[in-house]
């Protein structure tokens, strides 16, 4: 695990660089929104662009691994539903808490740190891990929190479902990539050498990001938050795990690539979507603070426990 740990710790130490020039007020938030932006509009879509426009539609999808990943992130889900229900809540704040406990910080973290540890072998499963987890859960948070205001699941809903997707940078370049990859096409030199350059940005980037914009988090209703911080750092690559490796067997390296990934610490953009729509966002600053504070060793064990 000591190996591992000297080898993720540079990833973290530019999270924190991030977190103490947010601080010490270096960088504003308006600076770190920018840089957020930048990151997520231009370098990580470069980034995702580049890596699918070179691989096949069937390197990306694997059905047997996608129903691996699946099955251990959705009985995490229900866990954290379950434990939701039982404490009294709503259908919307269990849903958002439920989104904590299943979903990582895959983009700005697990696409640049696992593609450097874990080598570019590693890069297909990542991408179908994202895709899932855009596609599959963050959907159904969304109909899950306004079909339980409005009662019902309305066209309006899906049409929210559709567009947020077209309207992400991330689904979309990876899509793009996808098309340039069936059409037979090869890229040209000087786009590759130019989606290389900007795409490097992203690693740095993204982790700054990551660090600015938890300096920012409040650490508000602990014990939940520390809950749902047990659930995304332990509970979710060990059912992962447990599909990936014993129920739902895939290869060795596809498994320790996903049960990584399902390691990471809670998604930031989790807290994006409690506060657009007004649910527990302090709880969810709370999560993502504490459990990327605590990922630095649990990734690292994770990692240490799988990899080849």
């Amino acid at each position: 695990m000591l190996a591992v740990l000297l080898k993720t710790l540079p990833f973290f130490a530019v999270i924190g660089l991030g977190y103490g020039a947010a601080r010490m007020r270096f960088f504003s938030e308006a600076a770190s929104a920018a840089l957020t932006r930048f990151v997520f509009y231009f370098a990580l879509s470069a980034m995702l662009f580049r890596f699918s426009a070179n691989l096949s539609i069937a390197e990306i999808f694997d059905p047997q691994l996608a129903l691996a990943y699946l099955t251990g992130t959705a009985a995490v889900y229900a866990i954290a539903t379950a434990a939701g229900l039982w404490r009294r809540q709503d259908v919307a704040t269990t849903a958002i808490e439920a989104q904590c406990a299943a979903i990582g910080n895959t983009g700005f973290l697990g696409v640049p740190m696992l593609a450097v540890l874990l080598g570019q072998a590693a890069v297909a499963p990542i991408i179908l891990v994202l895709s899932i987890d855009l596609i599959v859960f963050s959907s159904l948070l969304v109909i899950l929190v306004t079909g339980s205001r409005d009662g019902r699941l309305s066209p309006g809903t899906l049409r929210t479902v559709a567009l947020g997707l077209v309207k992400n940078p991330m689904i979309v370049s990876v899509l793009a990539g996808l098309a340039v990859s069936a059409s037979g096409l090869t890229l040209p030199a000087v786009a590759n050498d130019f989606l290389t350059l900007l795409g490097n940005a992203a690693t740095p980037g993204a982790l700054f990001a990551i660090g600015a914009s938890l300096a920012t988090k409040s650490a508000e209703r602990l014990e939940v938050a520390g809950w749902l911080s047990f659930c995304k750092l332990v509970l979710h690559p060990a059912f992962v795990a447990l599909a990936a490796f014993w129920l739902i067997p895939v290869s060795g390296f596809q498994a320790a690539v996903v049960v990584s990934a399902a390691s990471l610490p809670v998604a930031g953009n989790i807290f994006i979507l409690a506060q657009h729509y007004g649910i527990a966002p302090q709880r969810v600053s709370a999560s993502i603070l504490i459990s990327t504070a605590a990922s630095i060793l649990t990734v690292s064990a994770v990692i240490a426990w799988v990899a080849p």
